[in-house]
């Protein structure tokens, strides 16, 4: 349902800004709107997902004095991901499910127009609340040919008219009675919206899918496991990395590391981010973990769960496919994001793809090919594996710390990462000054009790118990210290492996970070500040607490000459989830609650947009 707002403001800036364009062009367009620093067009500010911006009015030297500039209540509470859209003189925020979508004008900070979300008849919201894992987060809109995108809840995929808000189409990605929903920030790519699935923690078969951005017809739909046709694999033109080499993946690669028809619960779904490089035509994402989380009861590699993806635009064929972590038995979701840059690698030029995994891991590919260039821990607390073989790509795990091999009812003990992973959904940045990427980061370790469970259509199929706690390590050594922070902010050096400088935090990280041409690099806290550092050195410059915890992705653009930062904050996502469900149990929030419980002593729920600039002179 749309609430019209009556605002002259359509007539004018609005208007004039978002006029519509060729579909044939619509990626045109986005690309020239990411390429002018005034705008924050999609989720990553570019296609590569940089999130690195040209901007340099607020710099090392001045940020101490940014101050607040205006704000706006969302009137929402739970989780509050990603991030504003700016787009000309509008910024677009939304909100948790049920969705609300506010335009607002930057000039008067009002409202041009507020979506409000209505499912269909048959849609029940309590029900699609009970299968949205890890709270009711949304991780942002896209924009293309005049229209706003929203992946919604109830695995809906809204195309809003983004000078009146009014529904242009809308249509059914999935089926939430089964565990689907949308969480993802769709991208639009060409004539196309590139969207995902979630709902692996409900035993479902994960696939990407690409919309015509014109009606919301179905262009192609791409599972992570099965047969190959549905995959979208050629087994002689599909490559991957294996015994030192590119080699195909071969016929019936992912059914034949399932037992029986699994893959058909495989999980594998693709609700984080998703890149796309217009020259070599290919978009590039993660694929999430394998149903369920017991892995004795799903024996082999259980491919293509887990896994990094470069696919063709146009017909969603799979170019090339990495594991990273072959039979997960800890729940690494492979989601988080990739981030296309183009750097020497021991002194050759590569067309890199760079992948901070939940495993904690740190990967470079060659983005071409899937070749796979390093793989190195980007936090020394991870235990689960000792290193990535480089000549197989397999990741050698430690006996101590294997579910499988410990077994079913078995508590296995002091496992790093814990299942949120070394870093989970919230995007790096990179800056090519520095030539580093910034990783907001989890300190965190799990002990992991797997056990059987049975699918039931619609219920959780997880099959595990976790409690989570500090890692107790030093981040950059790995040896023990007897510390107590749970997250960690850490700059990277990708051509390498190594990490350059990092700065605990009291919390996980689970905000987006943003870099700029000032030399800086913004990012959020989980009690809610907005922090500055120095991007060569990590020297904290700035901070200011916002009304929530931040669980959103911090933005840059400009405004009439000047530089703003704005952010979501609002408590929640997995690591809030204590607060922003109401649990109460050590264990329960798949594990987290235990260990995020001392937030409620620093921040409490509620949805707030905050944006920064510097003082009038």
């Amino acid at each position: 349902m749309k609430k019209p707002v009556k605002s002259w403001l359509i007539a004018t800036t609005v208007a004039s800004v978002l006029a519509v364009p060729g579909l044939s062009h619509a990626n045109k367009e986005v690309e020239a709107l990411t390429k002018d620093p005034k705008n924050f067009a999609t989720w990553g500010l570019d296609y590569a997902g940089t999130r690195y911006s040209t901007l340099d009015q607020i710099n090392t030297s001045n940020v101490k004095n940014m101050q607040v500039a205006w704000t706006f209540s969302t009137g929402m509470l739970r989780g509050h991901e990603g991030g504003p859209l700016v787009v000309g003189d509008v910024v677009f925020i939304h909100t948790p499910y049920p969705h609300r979508v506010y335009a607002l004008d930057q000039g008067t900070q009002s409202v041009i127009w507020e979506y409000t979300y209505s499912g269909e008849k048959d849609t029940d919201q309590a029900q699609v609340i009970s299968v949205m894992c890890c709270d009711v987060v949304n991780r942002g809109l896209a924009y293309g040919d005049g229209k706003i995108l929203l992946a919604q809840g109830d695995a809906t995929l809204v195309a809003l008219d983004a000078k009146t808000g009014k529904v242009v189409w809308k249509v059914k990605n999935g089926e939430p009675k089964v565990g689907m929903t949308s969480t993802n920030a769709p991208l639009v790519v060409k004539d196309k919206v590139i969207t995902g699935i979630a709902g692996g923690e409900f035993g479902v078969r994960g696939f990407l899918a690409a919309y015509n951005l014109k009606d919301g017809s179905l262009a192609w739909k791409k599972y992570s496991m099965g047969p190959d046709a549905d995959v979208g694999l050629n087994p002689e033109k599909t490559m991957t990395w294996t015994d030192g080499k590119l080699a195909p993946v071969g016929k019936d690669s992912s059914t034949k590391t399932w037992k029986g028809d699994q893959w058909k619960l495989g999980g594998g779904t693709t609700w984080g981010w998703f890149a796309y490089d217009p020259q070599l035509n290919m978009v590039y994402y993660g694929s999430g973990n394998p149903g369920t989380w017991n892995p004795t009861q799903r024996p082999g590699d259980n491919k293509w769960s887990m896994s990094l993806w470069g696919r063709d635009a146009d017909t969603g064929e799979a170019k090339w496919v990495y594991q990273m972590t072959p039979h997960d038995e800890w729940d690494y979701d492979g989601i988080n994001e990739v981030v296309l840059v183009d750097q020497k690698v021991k002194g050759q030029d590569r067309k890199l793809l760079v992948h901070f995994d939940r495993n904690g891991f740190g990967y470079t590919l060659d983005r071409t090919n899937g070749e796979l260039l390093v793989a190195e821990k980007y936090d020394k607390a991870v235990n689960w594996a000792t290193h990535v073989d480089m000549k197989s790509g397999r990741p050698q795990v430690a006996d101590k710390y294997s579910t499988d091999k410990n077994g079913a009812d078995v508590n296995t003990k002091g496992v790093c990462p814990a299942a949120l992973g070394s870093k989970d959904q919230q995007p790096v940045a990179f800056s090519p000054k520095t030539g580093l990427f910034y990783i907001p980061g989890n300190h965190v370790c799990m002990d992991y009790e797997p056990f059987e469970v049975e699918y039931t259509a619609g219920q959780p199929y997880v099959g595990a118990t976790l409690s989570m706690y500090p890692a107790g390590v030093d981040a950059k050594t790995g040896e023990k210290n007897g510390s107590h922070n749970l997250g960690v902010f850490t700059a990277w050096d990708a051509t390498t492996g190594k990490i350059v400088w990092s700065k605990d935090e009291p919390f996980s990280v689970w905000a987006g970070a943003v870099a700029t041409a000032g030399d800086l690099v913004f990012y959020g806290t989980l009690e809610g500040y907005v922090k500055a550092v120095d991007a060569k050195t990590g020297e904290e410059l700035y901070k200011f607490k916002t009304p929530s915890g931040i669980i959103g992705n911090v933005n840059t653009w400009s405004y009439k000459g000047k530089q703003y930062v704005g952010v979501l904050s609002g408590l929640g996502g997995w690591a809030g989830i204590g607060m922003a469900a109401g649990l109460e149990g050590g264990s329960e929030g798949l594990g987290a609650v235990g260990a995020y419980r001392s937030l409620g002593n620093f921040t409490k729920l509620g949805g707030t947009f905050t944006v920064f600039s510097l003082p009038n002179k």
